[in-house]
């Protein structure tokens, strides 16, 4: 059952560009095929960043700190977040140290060796040059928006929690679930620009694990008539 009145203009417009947006990239169906083909069986082996644990450990570090504002609006503990951070580090570990799940599968699955990705972007970065595919730019697009979305989250929350017993305003006044939507977006930019069989596993884990958190949030306001109104007037994610 649809527990909201209906998403006002501003939240038709936000799905409107999100959906537009995720259909453009189809527009480039030979390099999405590409940069996923390549990313799952292992083709990309030799063209990855290797042994640069400094990058490993401040991306981790980076990564790991956007979860300490998803539990601002409640107390939460740690281990709540186990799973996400175990997901962090084996990732980055991945990316940037040992491309353990990438060398498997170039091994298993696609032993003849590398393919030709489509790059129109490199970055240099303290020495490190970063290859960007097309779905690696619109990962980093959906990682930036999320990340954008937790921080305004997180300064919306803080600047009205006393003042308010729940906060509606700000960007609260769109998203019942904001933080935990940019949450989403992260791990969906993650998984567009770096398609392994690690986040191919884990990403539609941690999407679904969020989800369950923002109803287990919603239980424990039960039948808090201002919060009900509230759900009535704001949609669940957007």
């Amino acid at each position: 059952m649809n527990d909201s009145i209906g998403p006002g203009p501003l939240n038709w417009t936000l799905r409107i560009v999100l959906l537009l947006f995720i259909l453009s990239l189809f527009l480039f169906p030979r390099h999405l095929f590409n940069h996923f083909y390549a990313h799952i069986t292992g083709s990309v082996e030799s063209d990855t960043i290797k042994d640069r644990w400094l990058l490993v450990v401040l991306n981790i570090l980076i990564f790991c700190a956007i979860l300490i504002p998803l539990g601002f609006r409640r107390k939460v503990k740690w281990k709540e977040h186990g799973l996400v951070v175990a997901f962090f580090v084996s990732m980055f570990i991945e990316m940037y140290g040992i491309p353990f799940t990438i060398l498997f599968a170039s091994k298993a699955i696609q032993p003849s060796g590398d393919m030709d990705l489509y790059v129109p972007l490199i970055v240099e970065l303290a020495g490190v040059f970063f290859a960007f595919t097309i779905p690696m730019m619109y990962g980093a697009v959906l990682m930036i928006a999320g990340i954008l979305l937790i921080v305004w989250g997180w300064i919306t929350l803080y600047r009205n929690i006393k003042k308010e017993g729940f906060v509606t305003s700000g960007i609260y006044s769109i998203s019942r679930h904001p933080q935990y939507l940019g949450f989403i977006l992260v791990v969906a930019g993650w998984l567009l620009g770096w398609p392994t069989l690690l986040t191919v596993i884990f990403c539609p884990v941690l999407i679904f694990k969020y989800v369950k958190v923002c109803r287990k949030e919603e239980e424990e306001m039960g039948k808090d008539h201002d919060y009900i109104s509230y759900k009535k007037k704001v949609p669940f994610l957007i």
